[in-house]
C-alpha cells in the first residue's frame, strides 16, 4: 500500500480510505474465510476489522508493516467473533479414525483447499489457521483461545489428520 495513502487514511481522508477498503478488502476478506464459513459472519468481522483498522491506523509507527499489521487485526477479529459464537470442542471418537492410504502429490489449488477447510469444526479450523498459516505457537494459540497446549495440539492434529483423509477422497473422485 501506498505510504501516502495510508497517512490520509490516518487523517481520516475519506477518498484514500475508500482506496484502501479497495485494496485490502480481497486480501482481508481471504484471511476470514480460512476461519469462518457464514457470508453474513465474514462480512461482519470484515467490518468490523476495517472499523479498528481505520481508526487505530494512526498509531502505526511503520507504515511497511501494514500488511502484517492489518492482517493481524484480522485473524483477531475473527478469533474474537469465533470466542463470542463458538466452543472449540471436538469429539473424542473424530480422535481415533485413521487414514488408509497417505497422500502424495496432490494436485489442489487454493480454492479447492479452503473448500476443504471449511468442513472442519470451527475449533480445529481455528487453530490449524493459527498454527499452519498465520505460523502461532501452540503457546500463542493457548494464550489467544484460553485452552491449554495440549488441546492446541490435539487439535491441530485433528484438523491435519480429517484435512488428509478429505484430501484424499477429494483427489480419488477428481481423478476416477
Amino acid at each position: 500500500m501506498n505510504e501516502k495513502i495510508l497517512k490520509q487514511c490516518s487523517r481520516n481522508n475519506r477518498i484514500a480510505q475508500r482506496k484502501l477498503y479497495d485494496v485490502y478488502y480481497p486480501k482481508l476478506h481471504f484471511v476470514c474465510k480460512r476461519y469462518l464459513t457464514s457470508p453474513e459472519d465474514i462480512e461482519e468481522v470484515l467490518a468490523d476489522s476495517f472499523y479498528h483498522i481505520l481508526s487505530k491506523i494512526s498509531q502505526l509507527k511503520e507504515w511497511k508493516a501494514f500488511d502484517a499489521w492489518s492482517r493481524k487485526i484480522t485473524v483477531n477479529q475473527c478469533l474474537n467473533f469465533l470466542r463470542t459464537k463458538y466452543t472449540p470442542v471436538i469429539s473424542m471418537e473424530d480422535y481415533t479414525r485413521r487414514l488408509v492410504h497417505p497422500l502424495q502429490d496432490f494436485p489442489y489449488n487454493e480454492q479447492e483447499l479452503l473448500h476443504l477447510m471449511e468442513t472442519l469444526p470451527p475449533g480445529s479450523k481455528t487453530i490449524f489457521n493459527l498454527y499452519a498459516i498465520e505460523g502461532y505457537s501452540h503457546k500463542e494459540i493457548a494464550a489467544q483461545l484460553g485452552i491449554s497446549e495440549g488441546t492446541s495440539k490435539s487439535q491441530l492434529n485433528f484438523a491435519k489428520k480429517k484435512l488428509q483423509k478429505l484430501v484424499h477422497q477429494f483427489y480419488f473422485s477428481k481423478t476416477f
